[in-house]
């Protein structure tokens, strides 16, 4: 059935590259604001002094009401820079497809609702995140600025990480988020709300793909754009090398290492977050 409201929607006309430029450029462009965002809350994580990043930062203790949705839009925002690139090549396949069967009028509509099923489900973990940010600093687990305060909590979180890149469900979701035309057969759905669902499902197969590895970010600093970037790039490749079976191996192992080594040795500076915390 799938299959059939897919060669449904290809009737009309075959996508141009004019196109598949536009919704890479929309794509891109949105990605770049939300990288200019996150940077900047970095910049004011490290520049304390700065009155106009006060504005928009969060207290670093006692967060009221307000706090908690700043940090919420820092996490949500921070989770559209590193996820939406990683996710080109679905989007331009979706795009594809769906363009197909289109009028000019809502050509791009499926595609925007597709990213915005996908985003809505980071934003869901950017609630949960929040939270647990929310109280890991009540517990003094993390510091207030966002890295974490303990070599043990650090440890710990690396060797979680690194464990998760061996289970069945790790490999379960990459496989799905790694195979855009697989995952396209398989979950087709005609209609704006169907690209909702599909984006959606997307989004769920990748937090269950990526959910460990963007908590690491509590052990690095929340802010702290090395290891953003870092993590960006892993996820990545993860998704788009092929065969990348060994990647998750690899870094699982170094992962358990390190937090092994972390927590032995009770050294924060082997955690990576001193920057953060400076």
């Amino acid at each position: 059935m799938a299959e059939n409201g897919l060669r449904r929607s290809q009737a009309v006309r075959p996508p141009t590259m004019r196109d598949r430029a536009l919704v890479l450029f929309g794509l891109t462009a949105v990605a770049a604001l939300a990288w200019m965002y996150v940077s900047y809350m970095s910049w004011g994580m490290a520049h304390m002094d700065a009155g106009a990043a006060m504005i928009i930062m969060p207290r670093m203790i006692d967060w009221s009401a307000l706090d908690l949705l700043l940090v919420l839009a820092m996490w949500t925002i921070m989770m559209a820079a590193m996820m939406l690139p990683s996710i080109a090549p679905m989007v331009l396949a979706f795009a594809t497809l769906s363009l197909r069967g289109q009028a000019p009028r809502t050509r791009y509509v499926r595609t925007s609702a597709f990213v915005l099923g996908y985003l809505a489900v980071w934003s869901g973990f950017s609630v949960l995140a929040t939270l647990a940010q929310w109280g890991l600093l009540h517990a003094r687990l993390i510091t207030p600025m966002m890295a974490s305060a303990t070599p043990l909590f650090a440890g710990t979180l690396l060797v979680c990480a690194g464990v998760f890149q061996f289970t069945p469900l790790k490999h379960a979701c990459l496989s799905k988020c790694a195979s855009p035309l697989g995952f396209l057969l398989n979950q087709w759905r005609d209609g704006i709300r169907g690209a909702w669902i599909m984006g959606l499902r997307h989004g769920a197969y990748c937090v269950g793909c990526c959910a460990w590895l963007m908590a690491l970010l509590f052990v690095f600093g929340v802010m702290n754009m090395l290891w953003i970037a870092a993590l960006s790039i892993y996820v990545l490749l993860e998704k788009m090398l092929p065969h990348a079976r060994w990647l998750s191996f690899a870094a699982g192992l170094l992962l358990i290492g390190w937090g092994v080594a972390v927590a032995t040795t009770g050294s924060e500076a082997l955690a990576g977050g001193g920057a953060a915390s400076k």
